[in-house]
């Protein structure tokens, strides 16, 4: 037992001789160890800290969560007017996607012939401004209309059908 005196020394008071006992029992108290130093890029004020612009860090969520696509699919809808032209988009409007197939329902089948003849032009163009909407391929459709297959109505052959644009 090195440091500690046998005999009460007159000297110290009761508070050094309580931590001269409890240091002789338990040993000398460790250092405390310093916790490591921060890394670059979570150290306040390193590199990579710097504050970005408000855009690049909707880009960073958009992507991460998966959005980018269905983001993209939104603006190409809205700006279908643009894409197609005004005359075409008053005759063929964006429908939806299914698989990468963009589906555009048209007022006649007429509209849908004539758009189906310009379909690489408008694929290009798609592809150019709107590159993650994932859009593979286009399908123009035809006016809603019944269906006289099924039905007191149904007519064998081509019946009334004949007469929708």
């Amino acid at each position: 037992m090195t440091g500690v005196k046998k005999e009460a020394d007159p000297a110290l008071d009761e508070g050094q001789r309580v931590w001269l006992r409890l240091r002789a029992v338990f040993g000398a108290p460790r250092k405390r160890r310093e916790p490591p130093a921060p890394k670059g890029e979570s150290m306040p004020y390193g590199r990579g800290r710097d504050p970005l612009p408000a855009g690049k860090v909707l880009d960073g969520v958009t992507g991460s969560l998966g959005w980018r696509t269905p983001l993209a699919q939104t603006d190409l809808t809205a700006a279908w007017r643009q894409i197609a032209g005004e005359e075409t988009a008053r005759h063929a409007a964006v429908e939806g996607f299914a698989d990468g197939v963009l589906l555009v329902r048209c007022d006649s089948t007429a509209w849908a012939t004539q758009l189906g003849l310009m379909r690489s032009q408008i694929a290009e163009r798609i592809a150019a401004d709107f590159p993650d909407a994932g859009v593979d391929s286009i399908r123009f459709l035809g006016p809603n209309t019944p269906s006289w297959n099924h039905g007191r109505r149904s007519v064998p052959g081509r019946g009334p059908r004949d007469t929708y644009g």
